[in-house]
């Protein structure tokens, strides 16, 4: 068992945080809470340029959930998604409307939502479901196996290059490269001594030049894909760049592929470790479907947290006032496990009904766009497993990435 260290020497800056179980991970939110809801930090070390003056992190609920609704004081375009800076061409390259403000977040996500027609969301769901079957059938003649790689992985990024009309062949290639961009500090995907910022951009472009390509050979040759839709796409008469493009197909990989591959993966961890709630929800399905996604998302927490800036000296937050420059990590993560919010927080019950989790980021302007998505993936990918495989369970623990921006699931081992 992890002995804690006491508050002030924990640091979120170091990797070594980050390596503790999620149960003293939990604990050390929880301490926070209730002794310092916003614990400054000095930063990591900055490899684009000098270091900053620091970071607060709100732990509480009501906290995170207010600076997201306020982005006229804490706002997402002076900073990137972690405490560093790091240029506004590099965080709109790997964040796209995610490090944006208003006017340009409002143009940004109003051309891509044109581009979702509710065609093109009807087109996801049913390939969801396909999918969904294929994989769950493919399980059964294997037996024991790694449930990320076999089942987990596959579906949403699957369903994301049939969306944006990426062929079958380059499948291996964008998960690779994804992996890179937010595992550049687990040793799986990294080893010391490498150029961790050279291999995320290289990553970076990588994808971008997949996308760059395919965006000007549909606007000579269009499809039905999401990719032919987004570059046709015009709202007051402007249309998406191929940069922007890009870039927006970046955080597709990070908000809709990294993100419902690690909650189902976590999901499966959940079910495991709670027989009664995993047999609960196979006898009422689609009765406890909705609730249940709502757990997995809430304890999964897949994105960990994102950052914000304070924009006026004098703002408001938490019962205390900030400064101008102020920057805040809104720790998504501890926010769902709130005991002022969520009853025995870290129980996993698949009925709670008080549930306002985070996982999909707060009430605001960057509320994913893919939630909805996101949650019928979950829910098809659990009704094929127990429709197909209902004995399937995990056989170990997750091996979890090691990362304060991912709460990621490298492997898991499981078995029918």
């Amino acid at each position: 068992m992890t002995t804690i260290p006491p508050l002030d020497e924990i640091d979120l800056s170091g990797m070594e945080f980050w390596e503790l179980s999620q149960a003293d991970r939990a604990e050390v939110f929880k301490q926070f809470r209730a002794q310092d809801p916003f614990p400054f930090f000095e930063e990591p070390e900055n490899p684009l340029g000098p270091n900053g003056p620091g970071y607060y992190v709100l732990t509480r609920h009501a906290d995170v959930v207010h600076a997201s609704k306020t982005p006229e004081l804490f706002c997402s375009g002076q900073g990137a998604t972690g405490p560093l800076d790091q240029g506004e061409q590099v965080n709109e390259f790997f964040g796209s409307m995610i490090n944006m403000d208003d006017p340009k977040h409002k143009r940004l996500r109003g051309l891509v939502s044109a581009g979702f027609t509710p065609r093109q969301l009807e087109r996801a769901m049913d390939a969801v479901e396909q999918a969904g079957i294929e994989l769950a059938s493919q399980l059964r003649e294997k037996g024991e196996f790694d449930f990320v790689q076999d089942y987990a992985a596959p579906l949403p990024l699957k369903i994301i290059c049939d969306m944006m009309g990426i062929p079958e062949s380059q499948y291996a290639f964008v998960l690779e490269q994804s992996n890179i961009i937010l595992g550049a500090s687990d040793p799986d995907f990294a080893q010391e001594g490498d150029d961790l910022l050279g291999m995320v951009m290289g990553a970076g472009i990588g994808l971008a030049q997949l996308m760059g390509e395919l965006g000007a050979h549909r606007l000579e040759n269009p499809t039905d894909d999401l990719t032919t839709a987004l570059m046709t796409a015009e709202l007051d008469g402007e249309r998406l760049t191929e940069q922007e493009l890009a870039s927006f197909f970046i955080l597709l990989l990070v908000a809709g592929n990294e993100t419902t591959r690690n909650a189902i993966s976590w999901g499966l961890h959940f079910l495991t470790e709670n027989p009664d709630q995993r047999e609960r929800w196979r006898n009422d399905f689609d009765g406890l479907a909705p609730t249940a996604v709502e757990e997995i998302v809430r304890l999964a927490s897949p994105v960990i947290s994102m950052r914000r800036t304070v924009t006026t000296d004098g703002a408001e937050l938490g019962g205390r006032s900030w400064n101008a420059g102020d920057k805040l990590i809104l720790s998504y993560w501890a926010a769902n496990r709130d005991e002022a919010v969520f009853a025995d927080p870290l129980r996993f019950d698949i009925t709670r009904q008080d549930n306002p989790q985070v996982g999909f980021g707060a009430p605001g302007p960057h509320f994913c766009m893919g939630a909805h998505l996101a949650r019928r993936e979950i829910t098809v990918a659990f009704r094929e497993l127990f429709a197909q495989v209902p004995t399937i369970h995990a056989t170990g623990d997750p091996a979890v990435l090691r990362s304060s921006f991912i709460n990621g699931v490298k492997r898991l081992p499981a078995a029918v």
